[in-house]
Parts: structure tokens; C-alpha cells; sequence
């Protein structure tokens, strides 16, 4: 074989090879989920309304309320949230808030005008983990016991919603399904919500809700 063409193809050879070895480590990049709690403070969160959350030995704790500790730092539209969280008594109650149009000033905008997706074990099939609080139902049960932990996951693309607890696919939601009329004076305003938004978590009075992981993975375009 002439030199100039081995030459040539060798050079070929290792440009494809580097081409496929970025290709690879980007995507494995976009694979690895990205920490909206660093397991050490608040930074980038935001409290408002009652009560409070702390961080303590690398948890985010809930502390009384009603409020709500939201993400600053940007609105999502395209990406799976999942929490890891555990419940520490019979009626600890929390959510993770989804959808919110704007920065919240106070703990109720958000009730009334994005999402809760539920945290905690009730009764009833509209308040049951993984839920989107009295807007779907489920008959499943699917959290572990008092203190164990648990991940949810709560992917938004655009209207769609898909909320997943402990591998078990909950909610499957598309922005203009149809939705039950109000129960109780407390319950969320219908009515549309964004595309995007704010995220953020609810805190209760009652029992503490730990959290050890609050991440974010883009989904692929």
C-alpha cells in the first residue's frame, strides 16, 4: 500500500476513534443526573410562608408549616426531577411542587397555580404518593415503611407529566385531561398550567419529611 494512503488512513482511523470517545463521554454526561441540593446548605433555594427546612448531617428537613423552600436558579420544561425523601411519622405530609409560573412570595400561588406532586400516605386515591394532589387518583400504596426511603420521580416534557414512585409509574398526565371539580375549599384552583416552571418542596406541620437527594436529568432532545 503507497505510505501517503497509510498515512492517511491511520489519521483517519484515530479522528473517528476521538470522535466517538467525546461522542461517548458526552453522553455519558447528559446521563449522570445533576444535584439541586448540594447536602450541605440552601444555597440556590429560597423559603417562603411558615415553618422551614434545615439541613442537617447532609438531609434537607421539613420543619412545621405551610411553606415552601423553591428552586431559584432556573424554570424547567424538558427534565426528570427525583427526589429521595422519607417519611418519619404516620402523617408526615410534604410535596414536590412543579409547573409554578413565577417566583413564589408566598406558599399558596403555587398550590393554585402549578402542581403538587404528593409525598405522603393518605387515604385517599387523589392525596396518595406520586399523585398530582386532587387532580389524579391512584389505588396503589407504593411507599415503603415509616423511615425507609423512597425516590420519586417526576419527569415534565412540555404538558406531559409522568410521576413514577419506587420504580411503579403513578401519574400519567397530559396538560387538558380531564380532572375532578374541587372537594374541599383548600383544594387547588383548576385550570391550565405552564409548559415550564419553578420546582419547589412543601413543607407541613406534623412530622418531619427528610430528603437526601433533590437532582435533576435533562431529558434528551
Amino acid at each position: 500500500m503507497d505510505p501517503s494512503i497509510r498515512k492517511a488512513l491511520r489519521f483517519s482511523w484515530a479522528t473517528t476513534a476521538l470522535v466517538l470517545t467525546m461522542l461517548m463521554s458526552s453522553l455519558g454526561a447528559q446521563s449522570e443526573p445533576r444535584a439541586l441540593f448540594n447536602g450541605k446548605n440552601l444555597e440556590g433555594w429560597q423559603h417562603v410562608g411558615p415553618g422551614s427546612f434545615v439541613v442537617e448531617d447532609g438531609l434537607l428537613k421539613s420543619r412545621g408549616g405551610m411553606g415552601l423552600l423553591w428552586y431559584t436558579q432556573e424554570t424547567i420544561q424538558h427534565a426528570t426531577v427525583r427526589v429521595v425523601f422519607r417519611l418519619m411519622g404516620k402523617d408526615a405530609d410534604s410535596g414536590l411542587f412543579i409547573r409554578i409560573p413565577e417566583k413564589p412570595s408566598e406558599p399558596w400561588m403555587p398550590v393554585n397555580r402549578g402542581y403538587e406532586a404528593e409525598i405522603g400516605d393518605w387515604p385517599d386515591e387523589y392525596s396518595r404518593a406520586g399523585v398530582l394532589y386532587s387532580f389524579t387518583r391512584t389505588e396503589s400504596h407504593p411507599l415503603k415503611p415509616l423511615g425507609e426511603w423512597n425516590t420519586m420521580e417526576v419527569t415534565i416534557d412540555g404538558p406531559h407529566t409522568v410521576i413514577s414512585v419506587n420504580g411503579e409509574k403513578i401519574t400519567d398526565f397530559h396538560e387538558g385531561d380531564a380532572v375532578p371539580t374541587k372537594k374541599e375549599a383548600s383544594d387547588p384552583e383548576r385550570g391550565p398550567r405552564p409548559d415550564s416552571g419553578y420546582i419547589g418542596l412543601q413543607n407541613e406541620p406534623g412530622p418531619e419529611v427528610d430528603f437526601k437527594e433533590v437532582s435533576l436529568l435533562p431529558l434528551e432532545k
